[in-house]
């Protein structure tokens, strides 16, 4: 299993967006190897992953995956995914020699597109503490999925949340995953920092419109689960 996830992480996929994909994957340490696993995560991110290909390193602080380092790639063009090529046996015999040996069997991967028209903040436009909000998507309800997030944007707006919003793309169920990027740090979930989203939400949209969005979500999206990711600068690419 360990060896097909790294495999992944060298596949060439076709496409055709221009700089807007962000290439992405959850590892996940043995208990007993932490210290050995961040060593040679940082090691092998400074040494093999620079220019275009940096390596953005979080730690996952909440949710089903708490306890794992999610890494991103990007943004680059499908293309450039493309013509990436094989990283060479010197990168993946140090992958495999000091970092995998210190892994679990589980691991995601997968590739993610920003949406501008739906984000309120450019895709480089980073903090170090983010929300992460999976939206599962039932079949049928991609439109009225877009909707939902079209409707919040004007309220993320009016409160000055920063939020990117992408499209998870060929890589497992249909889902949009909103980042909140906390850009003065977790005080922002502090009570009184900003208003309630449903006061917020019938104050852009009319009273009594937070109602209807709650019965337009449970029509649209089959599932959903929140996480909190702080930044691993230490472990990322410099």
């Amino acid at each position: 299993m360990r060896k097909m996830f790294f495999l992944c992480l060298l596949v060439p996929v076709i496409g055709m967006s221009q700089g807007n994909v962000v290439s992405t994957f959850r590892v996940f340490p043995k208990t007993d190897k932490l210290l050995e696993f961040e060593k040679g995560l940082a090691s092998h991110a400074q040494k093999y992953h620079t220019g275009d290909w940096k390596w953005r390193v979080f730690y996952v602080e909440t949710g089903p995956d708490a306890g794992g380092f999610h890494i991103t790639e990007g943004p680059l063009s499908w293309d450039q995914f493309d013509k990436r090529g094989d990283l060479g046996t010197e990168h993946t015999l140090d992958w495999a020699k000091n970092v995998s040996p210190h892994t679990s069997e589980r691991g995601t991967t997968g590739y993610s597109v920003y949406n501008t028209e739906l984000s309120n903040v450019a895709i480089t436009d980073y903090s170090n503490k983010i929300i992460i909000t999976h939206m599962f998507i039932k079949p049928g309800m991609i439109m009225g999925a877009t909707d939902l997030v079209r409707k919040l944007k004007k309220v993320w707006v009016a409160g000055n949340e920063s939020v990117a919003v992408y499209n998870v793309s060929f890589s497992g169920e249909p889902q949009i995953v909103t980042v909140t990027r906390l850009k003065n740090g977790l005080k922002e979930l502090s009570p009184g920092f900003r208003k309630p989203m449903a006061e917020l939400f019938d104050e852009v949209h009319g009273a009594g419109a937070w109602n209807y969005y709650l019965a337009d979500y449970a029509k649209a999206i089959e599932s959903r689960w929140i996480e909190m990711l702080s930044l691993r600068a230490d472990l990322s690419s410099k």
